[in-house]
C-alpha cells in the first residue's frame, strides 16, 4: 500500500499545494513552524477523516479562508483508490468519487501507522494517550469498533446528563437502569476488540524488545478492564450509583480503560528510565506494525512526525532497519542520509514544497 499523490488546498498554511511521493521513503525537511507536520496531519485526516491534533475541522482551514481540500490517490495489491476531504462549514468525504454517509465507510482504506513526538506519552502519560493509542489502530482494522464506541460514548453522555437531573432535580433513579443495560452492553463489544489486540500485541512486542535490547530486558503488556462482561458491568454500576450521583457522572466503564507495561516485571511509568520508555515506545509501534500488516496482508503507511527530536541515532537506525517494503513518510528539521536507503526529499518553507 501507498501514497501516489496528494493535493491540498487551503489547507492550513498551504494555499495550493500537489506532492508526488514514491513508495518508499519520502523526507520533508525544513524549519521549524513551516508546513511539515501538515503533510502527515492531511494523510492522517484521509485515512481516519479526523486530525490527530486539531480540536475542530475548522483549524485546518487557512486563515482568512472559508473551505479547505485534501484529496489523495493511493495504490494497494488488489486494488487503486482515491479519497477526498472537503471541510467547511460541513465536512464532505469522497471514496473514489461517491459520497459516503458513514465515516466507517472511510476507515481501513487507507491504513496508517504514526509516530509522533507525542506519542514519547503514551506510556508516561495518562490512561487516555494508551486509549487513543487503541483505538487509531482497531477503528483501522475493525470499522464497527468506532462504530460501537461512538454509540457507547453518546449513552454515557446521557446517563451523564441524568446523573446531574437526580441530584439538582430529584429525577427518579431507577430510570438509569435503561442507560446502564445500553452501556454495558457496548462496553463489552468495546472490551473483545481491544482484549483481542492487546493478546496480539503482547505476542509481538515481547519479540520485539527482546531482540531490540540483545535479550536483556523482557517486556510485558497487562490490560486492565472492569467491563469483562455484561453482567459484572453492570452490578459494578449498580454498586457505584450513589457515587456517580454525587459526582454528576459515570466513575467506571470502558472509558477508563488501560494497559499497563513492564520491563523485567517493574512497571515502566514509575521505574522506566528515561532511554527505556523510548524503547518500549518503539516496540510497541514496531508491534502496532506488524499486526496490521498481518490483518490486511500488506504493509500500512507509516508516518514519522519530527522523528529525530524525541530519538537518539541508534534507536533510529534500530527503528528503521525493521521496516522494509513500507512506504514512509518522515517529517525533519535538517536533510537526513539514511545509508542503504532509496530517500526521496522535499524541502519545505512558507507552505511551500520543492522536490529535491
Amino acid at each position: 500500500m501507498w501514497i501516489k499523490n496528494i493535493k491540498i488546498k487551503n489547507f492550513r498554511n498551504y494555499t495550493e499545494q500537489e506532492i508526488k511521493l514514491q513508495d518508499s521513503i519520502n523526507v520533508f525537511f525544513g524549519e521549524n513552524a513551516q508546513g511539515k507536520t501538515n503533510i502527515i496531519e492531511a494523510i492522517f485526516l484521509s485515512s481516519m477523516g479526523k486530525s490527530f491534533r486539531a480540536k475542530k475541522d475548522k483549524d485546518m482551514i487557512k486563515l482568512n479562508e472559508e473551505d479547505a481540500l485534501v484529496e489523495i490517490e493511493y495504490e494497494k495489491i488488489d486494488r487503486d483508490g482515491k479519497i477526498k476531504i472537503e471541510i467547511g462549514k460541513k465536512k464532505n468525504i469522497y471514496l473514489n468519487g461517491i459520497k459516503i454517509k458513514k465515516l466507517s465507510e472511510l476507515l481501513g482504506n487507507v491504513n496508517i501507522v504514526i509516530f509522533t513526538p507525542d506519542d514519547i506519552h503514551i506510556l508516561k502519560g495518562g490512561p487516555q494517550n494508551r486509549r487513543r493509542f487503541l483505538d487509531i489502530m482497531i477503528s483501522q482494522l475493525k470499522p464497527n469498533y468506532m462504530y460501537v464506541e461512538n454509540l457507547y460514548l453518546k449513552t454515557l453522555e446521557q446517563r451523564n446528563n441524568y446523573l446531574r437531573q437526580i441530584r439538582e432535580e430529584s429525577k427518579d433513579e431507577s430510570f438509569l437502569d435503561i442507560w446502564d443495560e445500553k452501556l454495558a452492553e457496548y462496553a463489552t463489544i468495546i472490551y473483545k476488540y481491544r482484549k483481542e489486540y492487546i493478546d496480539k500485541i503482547r505476542e509481538e512486542i515481547k519479540k520485539i524488545h527482546s531482540e531490540i535490547t540483545e535479550n536483556k530486558e523482557n517486556l510485558e503488556i497487562e490490560y486492565c478492564s472492569e467491563c469483562k462482561s455484561k453482567e459484572e458491568y453492570m452490578l459494578l454500576l449498580k454498586q457505584r450509583r450513589k457515587l456517580d450521583i454525587i459526582k454528576g457522572f459515570t466513575t467506571k466503564g470502558i472509558h477508563r480503560d488501560d494497559f499497563m507495561i513492564y520491563i523485567n516485571g517493574k512497571e515502566i511509568d514509575i521505574y522506566g528510565s528515561q532511554g527505556q520508555h523510548r524503547t518500549a515506545i518503539l516496540s510497541l509501534k514496531l508491534a502496532e506494525l506488524k499486526i496490521v500488516k498481518e490483518e490486511i496482508g500488506e504493509n500500512p503507511i507509516l508516518l514519522l512526525d519530527d522523528f529525530m527530536s524525541e530519538l537518539d541515532e541508534k534507536r533510529i537506525k534500530s527503528f528503521l532497519s525493521k521496516i522494509q517494503d513500507t512506504q514512509v513518510i518522515i517529517t525533519v528539521t535538517q536533510k537526513i542520509i539514511l545509508e542503504n536507503k532509496n530517500i526521496l526529499l522535499y524541502n519545505v518553507k512558507d507552505g511551500k514544497i520543492k522536490q529535491q
